[in-house]
């Protein structure tokens, strides 16, 4: 990845989880989200809070997986990232992600989207864990570079809502779509980005 897009990374990755600890730690659930929303903020604030400082967690984490001075000159710094990028972010934001897609608003289409999302979050997250045990570096490197491009979807997430508002699109139709929107073309991104940059660098 270049520098610009490196910084691009850091920065998005950064500023939303700086965004989500302020939103969450200070002002009253749900009151940054839609009117709709609210009242599953409120009825579920258990999950809420688990899914989203948990979701911050992996994605302040991932940027810094991808550092190849880390990698190569703080190992061990590296290998506890990871373990903590896995075991909280992805571990306890998967689960409660998948737990509140099923009382995600915008009905089967949202639920389904962000219900999918979640588990494969979690399954790359098992993959990429089960292959560094294995030794398998160049398994390893492909898992989590398709796990963080799922974990990037709380970033597209809130760029597409005000993106979606500000073309004046209704909110009960751009709902559903970002649900996958969200995630599915990071995934794409992801298997482009690995075969044609990085297939070389993990081995």
């Amino acid at each position: 990845m270049s520098v610009v897009g490196n910084g691009l990374l850091y920065l998005l990755a950064l500023g939303v989880a700086g965004y989500a600890v302020f939103a969450y730690s200070f002002l009253p659930l749900g009151s940054l989200v839609h009117p709709d929303m609210k009242a599953n903020f409120l009825a579920h604030p258990a999950g809420i809070y688990a899914h989203a400082f948990a979701s911050v967690f992996a994605l302040a984490l991932g940027p810094f997986q991808f550092s190849t001075h880390l990698r190569q000159k703080r190992i061990n710094v590296h290998r506890w990232l990871g373990r903590a990028y896995l075991g909280v972010g992805v571990l306890v934001g998967g689960l409660s992600g998948l737990y509140m897609a099923q009382f995600a608003y915008g009905g089967y289409v949202a639920k389904l989207g962000f219900a999918t999302l979640a588990l494969l979050w979690l399954y790359s997250g098992l993959r990429a864990y089960r292959a560094i045990r294995r030794g398998a570096i160049a398994e390893h490197s492909k898992w989590m570079i398709r796990n963080y491009s799922l974990t990037f979807a709380a970033v597209m997430l809130r760029l597409y809502l005000p993106s979606s508002m500000a073309a004046g699109v209704e909110f009960s139709l751009a709902y559903p779509i970002i649900a996958w929107l969200c995630w599915v073309p990071n995934l794409a991104f992801a298997e482009w980005h690995y075969n044609s940059v990085y297939k070389n660098t993990f081995n």
